[in-house]
């Protein structure tokens, strides 16, 4: 039986938990994380101690690099160069990233590297995880209860699918703004008000974008009112204006990472079982 070493390196402990996931069907190593920042109850080995100099694939975090372009670890008191990564890791070796972008493409040319941000797995079950945590997030931000809370949603994508239904839970009036009529059906079906994204305006008390394209310009933002709590869920370059919004006296967050930070073991296992899904379909793992 032939199955790839895996060297998890960086990230934060979500990390930590892909790592432990994934050890169940390959020989795993991490790097980037001081001792003490790994929970006893993983049972992971290090990359200095694992004895491995030529890992055969490498997940990276989200994103994996950091601002000046050695590798992201928030977890580890030293700073550890990509080189060192690479330093680590087979000729052929395939990475597996977060938010894949030119400065990681640049750093490791001779590797062939995927982005599993872009898996449809992933998206479907980063989904709820996502939700919950906007939701964490609101409940944190508002005075008030969410039960009878006028909330828009900007998109009836995944994410803004898996909102609605925890949303009506909490008994929430929830309108949906949409961009044609596929939208309108799926509010429909979830049982929730549609109104088309062109004719937004209103009092509405919670919004929640999730469309990565700006909506919420100067123009649209002066049709709410100040007191609006505004949480952008979208990806690079977001739904808000945000120098507008703070203009307008008007509260916006950019909620990037939710999964990550509220639900760290949940997010960890999810990327672990797309790589996983990932590996065995390219046929990097034969039994």
């Amino acid at each position: 039986m032939k199955r790839p070493e895996i060297l998890i390196a960086g990230g934060d402990m979500r990390q930590l938990y892909c790592a432990a996931r994934l050890s169940r069907e390959f020989e795993i190593s991490v790097l980037g994380f001081d001792r003490e920042r790994i929970p006893d109850d993983l049972e992971l080995d290090t990359a200095d101690r694992a004895g491995i100099r030529s890992f055969d694939c490498a997940v990276l975090p989200v994103p994996p690099l950091n601002s000046e372009g050695n590798l992201f670890a928030p977890c580890s008191s030293s700073v550890i160069s990509i080189a060192a990564v690479e330093e680590l890791l087979a000729p052929d070796a395939v990475i597996y990233a977060g938010r894949v972008d030119n400065k990681l493409i640049k750093a490791l040319p001779q590797h062939t590297i995927y982005d599993y941000l872009l898996s449809e797995e992933m998206s479907l079950k980063n989904a709820v995880p996502t939700a919950e945590g906007a939701v964490q997030l609101a409940l944190e931000e508002l005075p008030v209860t969410l039960n009878g809370l006028k909330v828009l949603i900007v998109g009836m994508d995944r994410i803004g699918t898996a909102l609605a239904e925890i949303l009506k839970g909490f008994g929430a009036d929830i309108t949906a703004a949409v961009h044609n009529s596929r939208g309108t059906a799926k509010a429909r079906l979830h049982g929730i008000k549609a109104i088309p994204t062109s004719r937004l305006k209103g009092s509405y008390d919670l919004v929640f974008n999730t469309v990565p394209k700006l909506i919420f310009d100067d123009d649209m933002l002066s049709r709410f009112d100040k007191d609006t709590l505004f949480i952008d869920l979208a990806s690079k370059p977001g739904g808000i204006d945000f120098d507008a919004a703070l203009e307008h006296g008007i509260r916006a967050i950019w909620a990037l990472g939710l999964p990550g930070k509220t639900a760290p073991v949940t997010s960890g296992e999810i990327i672990a079982e797309t790589v996983s899904s990932m590996i065995w379909e390219r046929g990097e793992a034969v039994e």
